[in-house]
């Protein structure tokens, strides 16, 4: 068989329903796609506990610094379990994180903004975990085998941070005006984020669902979330920053204002409000703790000059 002919009996077992393992042959095409997507996830997963990191000793009761610790760990995790995945398709962990650590790669969006309140750290567990969990829930069917395998996985310990999220929350809409005034706040300035965090409207031909590595579409996924968490917020009393947003009966789906996609294409190319402090953070780390590395490669130590 042709390289062409290989590529279109590849393709119409994904359209088939056909799952990948690592070891199948597979087009560069999807090669390439699954590797940047998984470890773009990855790197997400890292990237995503410096925010909730930075308030664990800042949490208001020792309750909460350890529910909080638990789930930064979690996050980590998931890091390494999807590098991991990623590792198998032919990127090694050590170029992915060097590659992440000096501006190289991407990480989602949401990630790169400042977690400035505890109304944040509530904000990040309840809707930008609950936007996560309706994007990975949604991989749950994706073509690549191993991917789905780490989603099995990482999708109900999600669901448990989503829970932890909810519970903050309630205790802050439930608390003084000044903690529902705290949650508003952060609904007011991470609401742009999240609409950014599902990505602009699919294009006409989305290779990562051509692919099936992704089973669907950004706005499909974007009016689940409305469906989800848009009720909820309104029954606590919570606005949300868009007067366009409600639901249009007649097409039997959200409408709502598109936010400046400007914004979200410089933000995930590197500069964001956080990108660089954070990005310094992990190389930081990443540099001196080089000679870990080295011992278990068992690199031999470099003679004194």
């Amino acid at each position: 068989m042709t390289y062409d002919e290989r590529v279109a009996e590849f393709k119409a077992g994904i359209d088939a329903g056909r799952k990948v393992e690592a070891g199948d042959w597979m087009p560069d095409e999807y090669r390439q796609a699954a590797l940047k997507f998984i470890e773009m996830h990855a790197n997400s997963e890292v990237m995503g506990a410096l925010p909730e990191g930075t308030w664990i000793p800042r949490a208001p009761t020792l309750k909460r610094k350890l529910s909080l610790t638990a789930k930064v760990q979690d996050e980590v995790g998931h890091g390494q379990i999807l590098y991991r995945v990623a590792e198998d398709i032919g990127k090694t962990r050590e170029q992915m994180f060097d590659d992440l650590v000096n501006g190289r790669t991407k990480f989602h969006n949401v990630f790169h903004y400042p977690a400035e309140t505890w109304g944040d750290v509530a904000y990040i567990g309840f809707l930008i975990d609950g936007a996560a969990l309706v994007n990975q829930k949604a991989l749950l069917d994706a073509s690549y085998m191993p991917y789905v395998r780490a989603m099995r996985r990482i999708c109900p310990e999600e669901s448990l941070h989503l829970r932890h999220g909810e519970q903050l929350v309630l205790e802050l809409v439930s608390g003084s005006d000044a903690q529902r005034k705290l949650f508003q706040d952060a609904v007011n300035r991470w609401w742009q984020p999240t609409m950014h965090f599902f990505g602009p409207p699919s294009k006409q031909k989305d290779m990562l669902i051509y692919w099936g590595i992704k089973t669907r579409t950004n706005e499909s996924l974007r009016q689940e979330f409305f469906t989800t968490y848009v009720p909820k917020l309104w029954d606590l009393g919570i606005t949300v920053p868009d007067p366009g947003l409600a639901w249009n009966e007649e097409r039997g789906e959200w409408d709502w204002t598109q936010p400046d996609w400007d914004e979200f294409w410089r933000v995930v190319k590197g500069d964001g409000p956080m990108t660089h402090i954070r990005l310094a953070q992990r190389k930081t780390v990443w540099d001196t703790h080089a000679w870990v590395r080295e011992v278990f490669a068992g690199i031999p130590e470099q003679p004194a000059a």
